[in-house]
């Protein structure tokens, strides 16, 4: 078994025990366990449930990736991204909803996961042809991560098999999040996609808050998945 299919078994059964008894008791050797896994390896790999998430959020984000084109505008572009972000996320629904659910009460892994949003938000402009650079670059990522982040609660609630629910909600958060000049504004695609993150400013360079036209975003900290 290569390192691909011994994360995908984890992770599938570290979600489905997480959807039974609830995120705050899975345990990464209780996972491991239950899909017959080696625990050694699973130490090695997985050393905390946080770095099972890291390791989720880079799957999803490079299931989206694999299917970036240059077809259609940067709102298309970004719109299937992220559709498609939603559509990986649908395998583990019930675990992440469990995971969802149990953020309030975990602080650490809720800041973990928000910066972990922020890198995903990024990747997702970058595939779109939209620049992170700068802090024009850093204003869009913002507004990415508030778009994400009102999809989010209609997808937690979507029960459609099409997700019909989640796209008109990720279509109304895209219109008002055009509204911020410039916010969408494309950049001509010189090369592929980067091998490397989108580099990010220092935390005090951020902005405080996402762009006014991007829609209201709940209380509770942002989530890469």
């Amino acid at each position: 078994m290569d390192d691909r299919e011994f994360d995908q078994a984890l992770l599938g059964a570290a979600f489905d025990l997480a959807a039974e008894i609830g995120w705050p008791r899975m345990r990464v050797a209780a996972a491991a366990r239950r899909a017959g896994l080696p625990l050694d390896r699973a130490r090695l790999r997985f050393p905390h449930r946080g770095a099972l998430l890291m390791q989720f959020g880079r799957q999803v984000d490079a299931s989206a990736l694999a299917n970036a084109t240059d077809e259609g505008g940067p709102r298309d572009r970004l719109f299937d991204l992220l559709m498609q972000r939603f559509e990986a996320m649908q395998v583990h629904r019930a675990g992440m909803l469990a995971l969802l659910r149990a953020l309030p009460a975990e602080p650490p892994l809720a800041l973990l996961l928000a910066a972990a949003t922020r890198r995903s938000m990024g990747w997702m402009l970058e595939g779109a042809g939209i620049s992170t650079a700068g802090l024009n670059g850093h204003l869009r990522v913002s507004g990415a991560v508030a778009v994400w982040m009102y999809t989010l609660r209609a997808w937690r609630t979507d029960t459609s098999e099409d997700l019909t629910g989640t796209m008109a909600a990720l279509d109304r958060a895209l219109a008002r999040a055009e509204q911020a000049a410039g916010w969408l504004a494309s950049r001509r695609r010189a090369a592929p996609l980067p091998e490397a993150e989108p580099e990010e400013l220092a935390d005090d360079a951020l902005p405080a808050t996402a762009p006014e036209a991007v829609p209201e975003t709940p209380a509770s900290p942002p989530t890469a998945f």
